[in-house]
């Protein structure tokens, strides 16, 4: 029996043209003087509304702290990763090990366009501070928490904030997880996860909001619409599935790993 194929290994332009006219389009308006004014003043606004409470509200503080520290991001990424590779929710156990492989090869192309369009921004002069370093009545986590900010990096200003790295991930994995979602609950848990994970950096003044919903959703509709929507996807993670079976053909000899649907026997 054939696994079920998850990628076309034809290119689909329509999708294609779609990722790469919207992220222009995103670019456009952000460019456009009235449009970037529009931005800056929502975002300004955004701002205070999540950062100013820091100063007053003790929970609110400590949760978005917590989000804030560097170790945090590992265990985001393993939530990330078990929703990924948990079989028949989004992706068939037999499909799980092309979805993970697909994924990985997604994320490499993201590394590659997020390494261009930063410097781009650089060479354009589209760098910006963090709003932290630039409005008036900033709470800087840090300040309040100097020892955790020693001991684990509290990320809560940046002189170079744009676009949103740590979005850019975020956003690659909803819009791939969607991708090949079926259900409306599924994408709601999906964009829920993303849109909350990229609330600390928000909160804590790392990054404006133009950050991530133009510089984070603009690299990862490129590295969407040039991995899912192109043979790329189906090539890689076929080879990388190929290349990887004896490894996986040891961890099933493991004991409780063979439960998981990525290390499962696979059809063949």
């Amino acid at each position: 029996m054939n696994k079920p194929a998850l990628f076309r290994t034809s290119w689909n332009l329509p999708g294609l043209a779609l990722c790469n006219l919207v992220a222009a389009a995103l670019l456009c308006l952000w460019l456009w003087p009235t449009g970037h004014a529009a931005f800056d003043a929502f975002d300004e606004g955004l701002y205070a509304l999540l950062n100013h409470p820091l100063a007053t509200h003790t929970a609110w503080r400590y949760i978005w702290t917590l989000g804030s520290l560097r170790p945090f991001d590992a265990v985001v990424g393993i939530i990330l990763l078990v929703l990924l590779i948990r079989g028949d929710w989004v992706f068939k156990a037999a499909q799980v090990r092309q979805a993970f492989w697909g994924f990985i090869a997604t994320l490499v192309l993201l590394l590659v366009v997020r390494a261009l369009f930063s410097r781009w921004c650089d060479a354009m002069g589209w760098q910006h501070d963090s709003p932290t370093l630039v409005l008036p009545g900033a709470v800087h986590l840090s300040d309040w928490y100097p020892h955790l900010e020693k001991a684990w990096e509290l990320k809560d200003q940046s002189s170079s904030s744009f676009p949103g790295d740590h979005a850019s991930v975020l956003l690659i994995w909803a819009f791939y997880m969607s991708f090949f979602s079926q259900r409306a609950s599924q994408r709601v848990v999906i964009w829920g996860l993303a849109l909350l994970f990229m609330m600390p950096r928000l909160v804590a003044g790392a990054h404006w909001g133009q950050d991530d919903y133009i510089g984070g959703m603009i690299m990862a509709l490129l590295a969407l619409g040039w991995s899912c929507h192109t043979p790329l996807a189906a090539h890689a993670s076929a080879w990388l599935v190929k290349a990887t079976a004896p490894l996986f053909g040891m961890l099933a000899e493991v004991p409780g790993l063979r439960r998981l649907s990525i290390v499962g026997l696979q059809p063949a």
